[in-house]
């Protein structure tokens, strides 16, 4: 039988299957979900002959976590609003609390659902994924609970109807009365932060569904389009942050002379390329060999990435580089905002620098690689042939995206577009930008305008073309 201190030595690697004594019972935990090591951890198991979904609350003082998740579940449940059933709950042998509540076998999380389709933009089954999880917050609201943690992987299906869990983030204002305005602005806004800026133009057309169920007859669009941008760039400046610290997604050292963040998930299969990443350019052709840079495609573990060295070229370089962040921890920050906000680009998965205390030298930037022909070459020299449905589409959807989010690329050659699985992708965003000004993005913005329509001939069809459909 596994320990709660056993549970917390076992940091982020608690084994399975494993035993807990519960009320005499053994609980057995088959697969771990969630793990916050040294403080929760979530797995689904069976107990008393049936399966079921387990939290267990390890850290010490975890006494208030427990109860509010409890107490979350207990208030979902009287306002009869269909959650997971709470089992049993208690404390644990040796510290700590747990609580069992119903596995639903075969449900989908709303999230799953949205991951799983290709296309949002235009996409019945996102709509239907958006008003599902806007109609049971609703039915939240009309009974005075709101959730604090409001994202679609709180919400399951199953059989047909969507059941709320986290009982931890439910938030009791006034049992069985429907929120003030002011509260339902700003759970709606946190719920419609978490989708890309483009979101935010059919806002209009998607509280209907909302409205159905929870009639709040002064809700102005105008004033939630608004809470909603600030909440998501709150919501982005706090992720941006964890890309750089150690957490569950990132793994991240610290040591004398070199400082290193990688994609958790990714921390395996890339150990010996960070351990020794200038072993990528050895004895094999580069994609660039350019003074400021190095740019190599190298396969670890059976996959593709690209790894890019950011080159110190001589003292005086040095010397203007390196009292500021590297230029590969720009674009490491620069590959996450555009993936946050659903710009595609190929995913950041490492970043190193060498530092002398805490001044930097070289540095190392690891991506996905990107298989696609770069919109030069897509487009042809030429451009005397303007571009298929499906690229023009998708050319002017990555523009619109661009200057929603207020982002310039600062090096907008054709080249730096890549196009791939009908989309175009932003690669070499060491000189992005987002900008906080509406006057600096205009700047930003006219500079990128400019700079991508020049890859082809004024007089060109192309050109003409893009002259009429980018934004001014």
């Amino acid at each position: 039988m596994s320990t709660t201190a056993s549970l917390r030595d076992a940091g982020r690697h608690p084994a399975t299957p494993l035993s807990v004594q519960i009320g005499g019972e053994p609980l057995d935990i088959h697969q771990w979900l969630r793990i916050l090591p040294g403080k929760r951890l979530v797995g689904q198991g069976s107990w008393q002959g049936q399966q079921v979904l387990a939290k267990l609350f390890i850290a010490t003082g975890a006494e208030r976590h427990w109860q509010r998740e409890s107490n979350g579940i207990q208030a979902l449940q009287r306002a009869g609003l269909a959650t997971p059933a709470l089992l049993a709950s208690g404390e644990l042998p040796g510290g700590g609390y747990y609580l069992l509540t119903e596995f639903l076998s075969g449900s989908q999380s709303l999230q799953q659902c949205w991951d799983q389709l290709t296309d949002h933009t235009n996409n019945p089954a996102a709509l239907e994924i958006m008003q599902d999880a806007l109609r049971t917050v609703a039915a939240m609201h009309r009974q005075g609970l709101a959730q604090t943690d409001l994202h679609l992987g709180n919400f399951l299906r199953y059989q047909g109807q969507v059941h709320i869990i986290d009982g931890d983030a439910i938030d009791v204002q006034e049992p069985g009365t429907p929120l003030k305005q002011e509260s339902v602005e700003a759970n709606l806004a946190l719920f419609f932060a978490q989708f890309e800026p483009e979101w935010d133009n059919r806002i209009d057309a998607l509280l209907p569904a909302y409205l159905a169920i929870n009639p709040v007859a002064s809700l102005e669009v105008g004033a939630l389009v608004a809470a909603v941008r600030v909440e998501r760039q709150r919501r982005l400046d706090n992720f941006l942050a964890k890309t750089v610290r150690d957490c569950t997604q990132f793994a991240v050292s610290h040591q004398a002379g070199r400082y290193c963040t990688v994609l958790r998930s990714e921390q395996a299969t890339l150990a010996p390329l960070l351990a020794d990443p200038d072993s990528a350019f050895a004895g094999q052709p580069l994609l660039k060999d350019g003074g400021s840079s190095t740019v190599a495609r190298v396969t670890v573990g059976g996959r593709q990435v690209v790894i890019k060295r950011y080159n110190i070229k001589g003292f005086s370089h040095w010397l203007k580089r390196f009292w500021r962040p590297s230029r590969a921890w720009h674009s490491w920050l620069a590959g996450w905002r555009l993936y946050f906000l659903g710009i595609a680009t190929p995913q950041p998965l490492a970043m190193i620098e060498r530092r002398i205390g805490p001044l930097r030298r070289e540095a190392w930037l690891i991506t996905d690689y990107c298989p696609g022909e770069n919109l030069f070459q897509h487009l042809g020299e030429a451009g005397d042939v303007l571009p298929d449905p499906a690229t023009a589409e998708a050319m002017q959807h990555t523009f619109r995206q661009l200057n929603d989010a207020r982002i310039s690329h600062g090096d907008f050659k054709a080249t730096n577009l890549l196009w791939h699985e009908n989309r175009v992708w932003l690669v070499d965003l060491d000189a992005m930008q987002s900008h906080a000004s509406e006057a600096g993005w205009r700047k930003g913005w006219a500079r990128d305008r400019a700079r991508f329509v020049r890859n082809w001939r004024a007089d060109s069809k192309l050109a003409g073309w893009l002259e009429q459909v980018l934004p001014r």
